[in-house]
């Protein structure tokens, strides 16, 4: 949003909804990123977001991912860390963030269905601190070959 994109407005209308960006604005923003970008392996967060985001991605990239991370979380947890995540986003209200809930239900589903059954999801228990989530994921970073 802080870049100077010819889509931002409609991109901030999106958000403010609590509706997801289409797929082939926010994967060319992602590859945009990744080949302005020096390293070899990226970290994309929150993203796909549905099977329609995952297709795009794979076939405007041309690759899937190496790991899925799915952080676990309950609905209630979820609700108290936007609303307290002091961010000042005109999104960050009760009614837009229960409406962002349910739309990640209901088009998440599929994407971790499809990388599951690759054997690509690591499901992360994500209740408690940010530190205590993090040292859960320390050992699968670790593991991997950078």
């Amino acid at each position: 949003m802080s870049s100077d994109n010819e889509n931002r407005a409609m991109i901030w209308d999106i958000i403010k909804e609590g509706k997801i960006v289409p797929s082939e604005i926010t994967v060319n923003l992602i590859r945009r990123a990744i080949e302005s970008s020096k390293n070899h392996k990226i970290l994309i967060d929150g993203f796909p977001r549905s099977d329609e985001n995952r297709i795009a991605f794979e076939r405007i990239v041309g690759v899937e991912p190496d790991l899925v991370l799915f952080f676990d979380c309950p609905e209630e947890e979820m609700v108290k860390r936007v609303l307290n995540r002091n961010q000042g986003r005109i999104d960050d209200n009760i009614e837009t963030i229960k409406k962002r809930l349910k739309v990640f239900e209901k088009l998440n589903l599929p994407v971790i269905n499809h990388y599951s059954a690759k054997g690509k999801v690591y499901k992360i228990n994500a209740e408690g601190t940010a530190d205590e989530i993090f040292e859960k994921v320390r050992p699968l970073f670790a593991s991997l070959s950078i």
